[in-house]
């Protein structure tokens, strides 16, 4: 853990991931050609004991400045980001997932300058109360957000309206010299 982090919350899981993740493995199985060779053995215990050491893998943390994230058995996905740089929470549940009882929450970060586009996602499958757990993030990241841009005391609302002023004219002034040289 990291310098004056706390833990605030710890989601979870819905044991429903494990029979979410046998059938869609099956299912992909089931279309493949190779996968007919390798269904038996899924059917006859491989397949539920992967699925159970998979949700045995699955944690996330909420700390005071962090979003954790963990999953995976053969390739161990570890993602911490930072609660100031998360952009968009959402829910998503088609009708399979709503069958289950689950809810995937896909986060969506800031940055990446022009990596992959996965590099600035993150999905949560299976917490159980995922709209408290979502409020907690959103209000924490509130915090952390307050606290890292506010003004300190000594800034005066007047102060801070002229700050205003002279940043907006200098913006004036640099796009009147873009649009000068765009004319020549």
């Amino acid at each position: 853990m990291i310098d004056n982090e706390v833990i605030l919350n710890k989601a979870v899981f819905n044991p429903k991931v494990k029979t979410y993740i046998f059938l869609i493995v099956l299912f992909y199985l089931f279309i493949s050609i190779i996968g007919w060779l390798l269904l038996p053995f899924w059917l006859c215990g491989l397949g539920q004991w992967i699925s159970n050491k998979f949700f045995h893998t699955l944690e996330c943390q909420l700390t005071t400045k962090n979003l954790r994230f963990s999953k995976g058995m053969i390739f161990h996905i570890e993602k911490t980001i930072p609660l100031e740089n998360i952009q968009d929470l959402s829910f998503y549940g088609g009708p399979i997932l709503r069958s289950f009882g689950l809810t995937l929450i896909r986060i969506e970060t800031a940055g990446g300058g022009g990596g992959k586009h996965d590099n600035n996602m993150m999905s949560m499958l299976g917490i159980i109360d995922a709209e408290k757990f979502k409020v907690e993030i959103l209000n924490q990241r509130e915090k952390v957000m307050k606290e890292k841009y506010q003004f300190t005391t000594n800034v005066s609302e007047n102060n801070v309206s002229t700050l205003n002023e002279e940043l907006l004219k200098d913006i004036k002034n640099v796009l009147v010299e873009i649009k000068e040289a765009l004319k020549k």
